[in-house]
């Protein structure tokens, strides 16, 4: 058995969910925030049979799509001068853990 920890962009959340669903896999949602935005991220729990892995994350990487966002940057010219420029950066897709279970119990 395994534990796919997938961490998913906000904007991406319901389609990932409903996809995991409809494919059978039990989905548990957590809201969490990225570090480098401070955006928010959705991270599924799934437990899964070993054979079907591949299959979660085939759907989960359909549903997750990268995008270009441009977020507020700033550079500093010398002391107590500071310029803000916009940078573009990729957002969205899909981080993903795999681990081994070692013991599962639903009481």
């Amino acid at each position: 058995m395994k534990l796919i920890l997938a961490i998913v962009s906000s904007d991406d959340s319901s389609m990932v969910s409903s996809a995991l669903t409809k494919n059978s896999f039990s989905v548990t949602k957590l809201a969490t925030t990225g570090g480098f935005l401070m955006s928010g991220n959705t991270t599924f729990l799934i437990g899964t049979e070993d054979e079907n892995v591949e299959k979660a994350i085939s759907v989960i990487g359909e549903h997750s799509k990268k995008r270009k966002q441009m977020v507020p940057s700033s550079a500093s010219y010398g002391v107590g001068m500071y310029t803000s420029f916009p940078v573009e950066v990729t957002v969205g897709g899909a981080t993903i853990f795999v681990l081994d279970v070692e013991q599962f119990k639903k009481l």
